[in-house]
């Protein structure tokens, strides 16, 4: 209001100055109490107009606002604060609002929209476009950035750097408590987890925790049943994308990892590092309860159950439970009665995958089971463990294969390892029925064994 009227002062049209500017120019507050004569103080002042004033006003150029109007952007003095309440100055009573609406009747200021940028495939929003630009590339498999040593492509540059780290044999972030070194810093804090135990991402479902966040979002998805990753031979789908992968290989028959030792190949290396290590007899990992030692870490939690009694697979059928999940479904072909394992020979089916190939031996003649002793092959290693006690006596047996073969308790001996004797030829046997069968062999078989040893 004050810049308005230096305008109006400027073109000579005021020469007397209002109180209100008076007021503003002191830094007073502009409101003015109420009274008798509030509507004539409140009119706007009107200087006096001298004669050559008037004949000033009469030339003033077409479009220009006359004196006593008020300018664009001037308050109206006669609008009042809304229902007649004070301006809000401190002490001031009800006056008049200076031509300005009174802040309750402005409305609520609405906070600003940020334009989101959303990946028009995925629908997933990003913070910038070079984000969201970098992402859609991971659609059009477009990898613009490329290994100059043995020309692997990638989609983000960070994975080229990671990548590069391959090539050379540079590992400079070195584990303080083993010794153990890595090529990136990240990877040596994820693994000082280990000795320290911390796991600081935790399952808001169960409350299961994990060292590294991307653990953490493939369990969660075993709550939510997400399964993003869908094999496009067979539609099967997985939570993880190293399980597509791995299980692609079934369909084109690729098993990439061979072992040096045997040439025995796998479709993963984690199976082949397992593999290694009958050849090396490493065994990393130990039962605390009784040492007993595995080639791998899933056999040493299924092994600990022993200990520990727990069967966390119950057959909802009849209630039995077991240690590992495999004997359960084997168990629940009971109740189906389930055979999905055929010979393609004669077309017998079994329950599970170890008797069919155990049965397809008949069909081959393949007998991978000898004696160390006579080098006599058999066919189930059963029938080896029976035949070793030809040569070695009870002994070599493990007392519970002898009490299910109807054998004798190992307490040393010929006679007590073969109590059976033929009365011919004094030959003998571990069961009496194979020395029966033995004595129809000399043209007597009524003939009754002979008194054995500790009959009366």
């Amino acid at each position: 209001m004050l810049e308005n009227y230096q305008m109006v002062a400027s073109l000579g049209w005021a020469n007397v100055k209002p109180e209100i500017i008076c007021k503003m120019e002191r830094e007073e507050t502009p409101c003015v109490p109420d009274g008798p004569g509030e509507q004539q103080r409140h009119q706007s002042p009107v200087p006096a107009v001298s004669p050559g004033m008037q004949r000033e006003t009469e030339r003033v150029p077409e479009g220009l606002p006359e004196p006593t109007a008020l300018l664009p952007g001037m308050p109206n003095p006669d609008v009042r604060c809304q229902g007649g309440s004070a301006c809000g100055q401190p002490g001031g009573s009800q006056g008049v609002w200076l031509g300005l609406p009174h802040p309750s009747s402005l409305p609520e200021p609405q906070p600003l929209e940020k334009s989101r940028l959303t990946c028009p495939e995925c629908n997933k929003s990003f913070k910038n476009q070079m984000s969201l630009d970098v992402h859609v590339q991971s659609h059009t498999r477009e990898r613009p950035f490329h290994c100059t040593v043995c020309g692997k492509s990638f989609i983000y540059k960070q994975n080229l750097v990671k990548h590069q780290h391959v090539h050379n044999d540079e590992k400079p972030f070195a584990c303080g408590d083993c010794g153990k070194s890595f090529k990136e810093k990240s990877t040596l804090i994820t693994h000082q987890r280990i000795h320290t135990g911390e796991k600081p991402f935790t399952c808001t479902n169960c409350a299961k925790s994990f060292r590294e966040k991307w653990t953490l979002i493939i369990h969660q998805r075993i709550h939510t049943g997400e399964k993003p990753f869908t094999c496009t031979d067979c539609g099967k789908s997985f939570r993880e994308k190293w399980t597509l992968t791995s299980h692609q290989l079934i369909h084109t028959g690729e098993k990439p990892f061979t072992c040096k030792d045997c040439g025995q190949s796998f479709r993963q290396k984690k199976g082949l590092i397992i593999h290694q290590r009958i050849h090396t007899g490493e065994k990393p990992f130990a039962c605390t309860d009784c040492g007993k030692s595995f080639v791998c870490r899933d056999k040493m939690l299924l092994h600990q159950r022993i200990h520990t009694g727990e069967k966390p697979y119950t057959c909802t059928d009849c209630g039995k439970s077991f240690r590992q999940k495999v004997n359960l479904i084997t168990h629940q072909r009971i109740h189906t009665n389930e055979k999905p394992f055929t010979c393609k020979d004669c077309g017998k089916s079994f329950r599970q995958k170890v008797n069919l190939i155990t049965h397809q031996r008949i069909h081959t003649g393949e007998k991978p089971f000898t004696c160390m002793e006579c080098c006599k092959n058999f066919r189930y290693k059963k029938h080896l463990k029976r035949h070793l006690w030809v040569h070695q006596g009870p002994g070599v047996v493990p007392e519970a294969v002898q009490q299910e073969m109807g054998g004798p308790s190992p307490a040393g001996g010929q006679a007590e390892a073969k109590p059976f004797q033929c009365g011919v030829c004094e030959k003998r046997f571990w069961k009496e029925r194979l020395m029966l069968a033995h004595q129809r062999t000399h043209g007597t078989p009524s003939l009754q064994p002979p008194p054995q040893p500790g009959t009366p």
